[in-house]
C-alpha cells in the first residue's frame, strides 16, 4: 500500500513540474534567440553601377568600391554617427540619389565616377580612418548604425517625373533652404524653400566672423582690382536685396556690387544669410545657417527624425513632389 501511495505521489509532482521545466527551458531559448538575431537587409544590384570609381583627390589615385559600401564612407563623412537612424537613413537616401544623378548625367571627373571632396561631388571616408576619429567606446556601435542605414535602405533613391533627382544637401539652412537659382544660377521644380523649425539647437545655426577693415580691402582687391572703399561714408557697406529665405541677394562693397554667395566665398561665412555692423576697425557679420542652404538640411533632418518623422517623410520634406524608389 505504502509503495502504491508514493507512486501515486511521485506521478503527482511529476505532473505538475514537468510543465514549469519545459516553459522556462523555452523561455531561455526565445531569450537567447532574440538576443543574438542581427538585422539583415536584401542587397540590391545596380546593374551597370554595382562598382562606384571613386578619385581620391589628394593622391589622385581611383579605386574601386561596390556601391552600398562606398555609402558607407559617404554617409559617416557627412553625418554625425550620434544622429538618428531616420535622419541617417535620409541621408544614405539622399547620397545614393546624388550618386546616380552624377553618374547618369555624366562625371566631372575623366577616370571615375565621383571624387571623395565635399567641394566638388561629396565627401568620402575610409573605415579605417572614420574608426581612428571616433572615441573607442563608440566605434562598433557607430559603424554598425552606418551600415545599418545603407544596407536598410539598399537600392532605394529618390526620383522626380521617375528620373533621379540632384539631391543636394547642406549642413543647416538657418530655418529656411534656399532656391539654387541664387546659389548656381539653375533651377528644379523640387528644390522650393522650405521651413525647419530647431535647427538653433546645433552648432552650425549661428556664427560670427570679425573683419578688419585693412583686410577687408586685400580680399577685395584680390578679386576686384579696381576696388575702393571710403569707411567715413555712411552707406559704404550695403545689403540691397534679399532672397525668399532671407540670404543676401545682392549687396554693395564700396565701388562694387556682389552677390551674397560671393561675399560668403570672399570672407569665409558659413552661409549667405548674414548681417554685418562695422564697429570702430572691424566688420562683423553675424551669420545663420551652414553651407550653400539648398535641399536637405542635415541639422534640420536629425530634427525632424526626433520629432518621429520617418527618412521617407523627411526626405519628402526637403524634396517636393519626388518618388522614392
Amino acid at each position: 500500500m505504502k509503495k502504491i501511495l508514493m507512486y501515486i505521489v511521485f506521478v503527482i509532482v511529476l505532473m505538475i513540474t514537468m510543465p514549469i521545466v519545459f516553459t522556462d527551458n523555452f523561455s531561455k531559448t526565445e531569450q537567447t534567440s532574440t538576443q543574438e538575431t542581427t538585422p539583415t537587409y536584401e542587397k540590391a544590384d545596380y546593374g551597370d553601377l554595382n562598382t562606384i570609381r571613386l578619385l581620391h583627390q589628394d593622391t589622385g589615385q581611383v579605386e574601386e568600391l561596390d556601391f552600398d559600401p562606398y555609402l558607407y564612407g559617404v554617409v559617416s563623412s557627412e553625418m554625425p554617427a550620434s544622429y538618428e537612424l531616420e535622419a541617417l537613413r535620409a541621408q544614405a537616401v539622399v547620397a545614393r540619389t546624388y550618386t546616380i544623378y552624377k553618374i547618369v548625367n555624366g562625371s566631372k571627373h575623366e577616370n571615375a565616377d565621383i571624387c571623395d571632396s565635399s567641394l566638388c561631388c561629396q565627401a568620402w571616408i575610409s573605415k579605417e580612418n572614420r574608426l581612428a576619429r571616433w572615441e573607442e567606446n563608440v566605434r562598433e556601435e557607430y559603424w554598425n548604425k552606418i551600415v545599418d542605414c545603407v544596407d536598410s535602405t539598399s537600392g532605394r533613391y529618390v526620383t522626380y517625373q521617375g528620373q533621379p533627382i540632384n539631391a543636394f544637401f547642406h549642413s543647416n539652412s538657418g530655418g529656411l533652404t534656399e532656391l539654387p537659382v541664387n546659389v548656381w544660377g539653375g533651377s528644379y521644380p523640387y528644390l522650393q524653400v522650405v521651413q525647419t523649425s530647431g535647427e538653433e539647437g546645433y552648432n552650425g545655426y549661428s556664427s560670427e566672423v570679425e573683419v578688419s577693415k585693412d583686410e577687408l580691402i586685400q580680399k577685395m582687391l584680390a578679386k576686384y582690382p579696381n576696388f575702393e572703399i571710403h569707411f567715413d561714408e555712411v552707406n559704404c557697406i550695403q545689403i540691397l536685396d534679399l532672397t525668399e529665405s532671407c540670404r543676401v541677394k545682392t549687396m554693395k562693397i564700396g565701388n562694387v556690387s556682389l552677390s551674397g554667395v560671393e561675399a560668403r566665398n570672399i570672407f569665409g561665412l558659413k552661409s549667405a544669410k548674414f548681417e554685418f555692423e562695422i564697429v570702430e576697425n572691424v566688420v562683423k557679420f553675424r551669420v545663420m545657417g551652414y553651407g550653400h542652404g539648398v535641399g536637405l538640411s542635415q541639422n534640420g533632418s536629425d530634427v525632424l527624425a526626433k520629432q518621429g518623422m520617418t527618412y521617407e517623410q523627411i526626405i519628402q520634406h526637403y524634396y517636393k513632389d519626388v518618388e522614392i524608389k
